[in-house]
C-alpha cells in the first residue's frame, strides 16, 4: 500500500467530514469508514433503484497506521469468515450454526480494533448468505472461497481508529447515476448469484463445517484456501 492513497465512499449524501464513532456496529469489520479505492465501486455501493448517490473521495496518509490486510497469505478465509461473523447479524438456525460461529471466533477471529485500518473483501446481503450457507453445512470450505471470488466485489478499505480518521482529507465528490451505477451492481449480484446456484449443483468431497469442528482444524491447516485476493 502507498503511505498516501486515495478513498471513495459511497452515500446518498456528501460527506465532508466523517465522525469517528458514527455508523453502523454491525457491518462486516466492525464500526468504522467504510471506503474503496475503486470510484465506480463506490458508485455502484451509493446508488439505489430510486435515487442517485454521491462518491465522497478522500486522501488518506497511511504512513504511520497499523494496518490489517485480511487478504494477505497470512490470512485464510476462515480469519475473514470469523471476522464477518462476529459482527454481522445473521440468523442462527441450527446448533450446528450455533456451534460453528463459536468455533470460528475462537479459532480464527483476529482483533480488528487493534488496527487503524483494514482491507479486506466486502461483503454484501448475498454474498453474506453464502456465508450463512457454510455455517450450516451446507456448503465446503472450497465452495466458499469460490462463492467468496463471485461478482468482484473488490476490496474495502475501512478507516476504525481515531487516528486514521484525524489522517483523512475531503477531496470532492462526483455524481453516482442509478440509471447506471445500480443496473452495474445488479447486474453483477445476478451474475454471482446464477453462477453459485449452478456451483451447488456440481458435487464436491470438500470439507465442511463438521468436518473443521470435528477436525480440531485451525489456521495453518494447509487445506484451509488462503489469500483471498488471487
Amino acid at each position: 500500500m502507498e503511505k498516501k492513497i486515495i478513498l471513495f465512499h459511497g452515500s446518498e449524501k456528501v460527506i465532508e467530514h466523517p465522525v469517528f464513532g458514527a455508523g453502523k456496529k454491525h457491518n462486516d469489520f466492525g464500526l468504522g469508514f467504510y471506503c474503496t479505492e475503486s470510484e465506480a465501486l463506490a458508485k455502484e455501493w451509493a446508488v439505489s433503484s430510486l435515487r442517485d448517490g454521491f462518491a465522497n473521495r478522500y486522501t488518506l496518509d497511511t504512513e504511520y497506521l497499523r494496518v490489517l490486510h485480511l487478504n494477505s497469505p497470512d490470512y485464510t478465509i476462515l480469519n475473514w469468515i470469523a471476522v464477518l461473523v462476529e459482527h454481522r447479524l445473521f440468523s442462527i438456525k441450527t446448533p450446528v450454526a450455533r456451534r460453528a460461529k463459536q468455533y470460528l471466533i475462537d479459532n480464527f477471529g483476529v482483533n480488528v480494533n487493534a488496527y487503524d485500518l483494514i482491507t479486506g473483501y466486502r461483503a454484501d446481503d448475498s454474498y453474506f448468505d453464502y456465508a450463512e450457507s457454510f455455517l450450516n453445512n451446507a456448503i465446503s470450505v472450497e465452495q466458499l472461497s469460490q462463492a467468496m471470488r463471485l461478482g468482484k466485489l473488490g476490496e474495502q478499505v475501512v478507516i476504525k481508529s481515531q487516528f486514521a480518521f484525524s489522517n483523512l482529507k475531503f477531496e470532492g465528490f462526483s455524481i453516482a447515476e442509478k440509471d447506471k451505477y445500480y443496473v452495474q451492481r445488479k447486474a453483477r449480484n445476478d451474475e454471482a448469484n446464477q453462477t453459485y446456484l449452478k456451483m451447488l449443483d456440481d458435487e464436491t468431497d470438500g470439507i465442511y463445517m463438521q468436518d473443521i469442528m470435528r477436525g480440531g482444524i485451525r489456521s495453518d491447516d494447509p487445506r484451509i484456501p488462503r489469500n483471498l485476493s488471487e
